[in-house]
């Protein structure tokens, strides 16, 4: 249909303004569950150290003769442990013609900058304490960089390894093995050493994918499956499983975002958490430029109580 004659519209008149929500919107993840479960504490020292310990191992031969010499039993020492305080920071700058002109979604462009460095500072620590494969690293020289030994470089005891696959532990990176398919049968192997080790799982952490992956575990219900049972009273159908009924107890079931997929973790949060040299502190950063400049920083390790509490499925396809 034609426009009547001289008719005036939009794309000819000039000074409207722009219609811009004053709302930002970004779903990028930032839940960090493994540094939210895991407990705080505060480091003195680079090197922050702790001691784990263990009974001798039980016997059934534990009977004497009256009046009987006593003679004392072998006494053991601690073992004492320590990981190294790494340095992890983020910094933005803005000019201030920017923090100066009219903005949509915000007030202060450093300030938004800010809120965005500290969730990405979270991702990032999340990623070095369970997405890397990470050797507790010491300072060798003033241009090095300390490093902490990530949780694969301390679960050793209680786990499950693909062929060529070892895991030294005491903060010594794994070497990583050929994968395999994350079964049931390799989950139920890896806790029942974690029980038969004096542990208590309360947690199951693992990738996405292998969460995918788990829900389809048969458990004692049969070959049928129950990963995609249909409850029709409801009009449901359920494809994902979040708890783990053990023999040896429940285990909730977390999905996480940014650990390795090869790796599928027996978690306690009571025998694992973060030491804190330094907490996180915001701090103006000297600028010769025409802007601001702020840094969030945190200096801090991975703290594995006794990492036989703890247990790991690795090299998982």
């Amino acid at each position: 249909m034609a426009q009547p004659t001289n008719i005036f519209t939009t794309f000819s008149a000039r000074g409207l303004r722009e219609d811009l929500e004053n709302v930002i919107y970004d779903i990028s993840p930032t839940d960090t569950p493994f540094m939210t479960m895991g407990g705080r504490s505060d480091a003195i020292a680079v090197n922050h150290e702790w001691q784990t310990d263990a009974l001798a191992a039980a016997v059934g031969t534990n009977f004497h003769q009256e009046g009987e010499t006593l003679t004392a039993t072998a006494a053991t020492a601690t073992t004492r442990l320590g990981n190294i305080c790494q340095i992890s920071l983020n910094t933005k700058m803005v000019t201030g013609t920017l923090d100066a002109v009219s903005k949509a979604g915000r007030k202060e462009e450093i300030a938004l900058q800010m809120t965005k460095a500290a969730k990405e500072l979270k991702r990032d620590m999340e990623t070095t304490l369970i997405g890397t494969n990470q050797s507790s690293t010491a300072m060798s020289a003033d241009s090095t960089s300390r490093k902490l030994g990530s949780l694969s470089a301390w679960v050793a005891t209680n786990v499950s390894n693909g062929s060529g696959g070892s895991t030294p532990g005491a903060g010594v990176a794994r070497t990583d093995g050929t994968t395999r398919t994350f079964t049931e049968t390799l989950l139920k192997a890896a806790i029942l050493a974690a029980f038969n080790s004096g542990a208590d799982t309360k947690y199951l952490m693992m990738a996405p994918s292998q969460k995918q992956t788990f829900s389809s575990f048969v458990g004692v219900g049969g070959a049928s499956g129950v990963s995609n049972f249909n409850e029709v009273s409801d009009q449901r159908i359920i494809g994902g499983m979040d708890v783990y009924v053990s023999d040896f107890g429940e285990m909730a079931v977390v999905p996480n975002r940014f650990q390795r997929s090869r790796d599928a973790w027996l978690l306690d949060p009571e025998y694992y958490g973060l030491a804190f040299l330094r907490p996180f502190t915001q701090r103006e950063v000297a600028s010769t430029a025409d802007g601001e400049q702020r840094a969030i920083i945190t200096e801090y390790t991975l703290v594995v109580k006794n990492e036989k509490a703890l247990g790991a499925v690795y090299d998982l396809s």
